[in-house]
């Protein structure tokens, strides 16, 4: 039985989020004919490249943070803040194919969700330590 059934469901979101974003990238190269390894070319490629790293750098600092709060302060939290870390991932990489300038909003509240989650585990950790 899995005791961290949030944190466990939000780690194979995430996988499936940079797998659709590693996805993107490759229609954009076959749709504007960039041959890898370029990473520049057609706007809209470079768009999808920067959705990709981006989700990708985010995803690296985000799962460390989502594990140590769930197993040292609350699975039921890190559930709903890693939720949110998801869903405004998903906000902005939609909204950066779109136009590069509406990224913000997705951006700005997945921070503060990571932001959660690292304060609150690194709490966690210390309450710990402490008694």
């Amino acid at each position: 039985m899995n005791a961290y059934p949030g944190a466990t469901l939000l780690t194979l979101g995430s996988s499936l989020l940079l797998f659709a974003c590693a996805a993107y990238v490759g229609r954009c190269r076959m749709k504007f004919g960039i041959v890898a390894p370029a990473t520049s070319g057609h706007p809209q490629f470079e768009i999808a490249y920067r959705i990709q790293m981006n989700t990708l750098e985010n995803t690296v600092a985000f799962l460390p943070v989502l594990w140590v709060f769930a197993l040292n302060l609350s699975s039921l939290w890190a559930t709903v803040f890693g939720s949110g870390w998801l869903l405004a991932r998903i906000w902005y990489a939609l909204a950066y194919a779109r136009d590069p300038k509406t990224r913000s909003g997705g951006f700005g509240l997945s921070m503060l969700c990571f932001g959660a989650l690292g304060l609150g585990g690194a709490w966690g950790v210390v309450r710990g330590m402490l008694g």
